[in-house]
């Protein structure tokens, strides 16, 4: 008798276990369909897609070794994945070999050269990187310097047209870069209210053909582990309340600046790419408000796990290229160097 009652209340944690786990794998799909600004918590179930996603492939393997009848609710659960994990994860790259005319972008978050203890050896070490790449287009967010951006590009950059919006302080300036080899026909910007982030574009020549480049940086979570460690070992209201209140701000507020570079897309009635720091993962309103009509370098030729924020191993993938449909990826790496807390994304399309 003592040995059924256990059975049963093992049964019974398991299944209730399946239902939440399968009930909140659920809302990670629904979360890309949910504004932010109108309800802000139905991203978190996005941004811990993975591990959810992990856990309900656990307790199908439970499941499956048990031969329960439950099975059905991981598997249900785990189906609508096939159409969203390839997001996250590709098995193989483009076999497709570059062609001579293929446009090759590099997309790079630099954290204002601040990784490690001397900006200026971080900022010419990134540079190096970046001439070696020998691009076409390289769009960089984060950038900061104590005089203008004009002298620093100009100088390390002498073959590059250049491209940029930045806010100047006391400590210098600070903003976006793009730099092209491309003639350019036109350029703008898109800023973004009660923010330091923006997007800035350009019209390129691209073979005859003129297309606009966004490069964008949208509003970031301004919290890091540090802090949230430090809200959970204070367990303290005010600690606490701070860490939900800046995740709340920027949650609220990142939905408004893609709706803005979205109308821009609109109204300009060219084929666009749209690169940059997106601070949202696939399963997010950012990217499948952005992704749409656009093909995903990525997915069209990326291999492993695509992550580009080096803190939190595979989880995180937050910087993309995005291309017109009628310009495919051929290649498209993530180079994983430790010059900022972003890795850079670097993608070739074919003409």
């Amino acid at each position: 008798m003592e040995g059924k009652k256990k059975h049963r209340f093992f049964r019974f944690t398991a299944r209730t276990l399946m239902i939440i786990s399968a009930a909140a794998l659920t809302l990670s799909y629904l979360s890309i369909f949910v504004n932010p600004a109108k309800f802000w918590l139905m991203t978190l179930f996005g941004l811990l897609y993975l591990p959810i996603l992990l856990l309900n492939v656990t307790l199908l393997v439970i499941a499956l070794i048990r031969h329960s009848k439950a099975m059905w609710i991981p598997i249900v659960a785990i189906l609508p994945s096939l159409l969203f994990f390839g997001g996250h994860f590709q098995l193989s790259g483009s076999s497709v070999p570059p062609g001579p005319d293929d446009v090759k972008i590099v997309s790079y978050n630099v954290g204002r050269f601040h990784f490690g203890n001397n900006a200026d050896a971080c900022r010419d070490s990134i540079f190096t990187f970046l001439r070696r790449q020998d691009a076409d287009i390289i769009c960089l967010q984060e950038v900061s310097a104590r005089g203008s951006f004009a002298d620093l590009f100009s100088k390390n950059f002498k073959d590059y047209n250049l491209e940029y919006y930045s806010y100047t302080g006391k400590s210098g300036s600070y903003g976006n870069v793009t730099l092209s080899r491309y003639p350019l026909k036109n350029k703008g910007k898109v800023v973004f209210e009660r923010s330091t982030n923006m997007a800035v574009y350009g019209d390129y020549d691209i073979g005859g053909r003129t297309v606009r480049v966004y490069n964008c940086h949208f509003q970031s979570y301004n919290i890091s582990l540090a802090s949230i460690g430090r809200a959970l070992r204070s367990n303290t209201s005010s600690a606490v309340k701070e860490t939900e209140d800046k995740m709340k701000f920027s949650l609220t507020l990142r939905p408004k600046q893609v709706d803005a570079v979205i109308k821009d897309i609109r109204d300009c009635q060219l084929e666009t790419f749209v690169a940059g720091d997106f601070n949202d993962t696939p399963m997010s309103y950012t990217y499948w408000k952005l992704s749409r009509d656009r093909r995903d370098s990525f997915k069209d030729a990326g291999k492993g796990f695509g992550a580009t924020y080096s803190m939190l191993g595979p989880l995180l993938r937050i910087d993309y290229i995005l291309s017109p449909e009628s310009m495919r990826a051929t290649s498209h790496k993530v180079v994983k160097i430790g010059y900022s807390d972003h890795y850079p994304v670097i993608a070739t399309f074919a003409k």
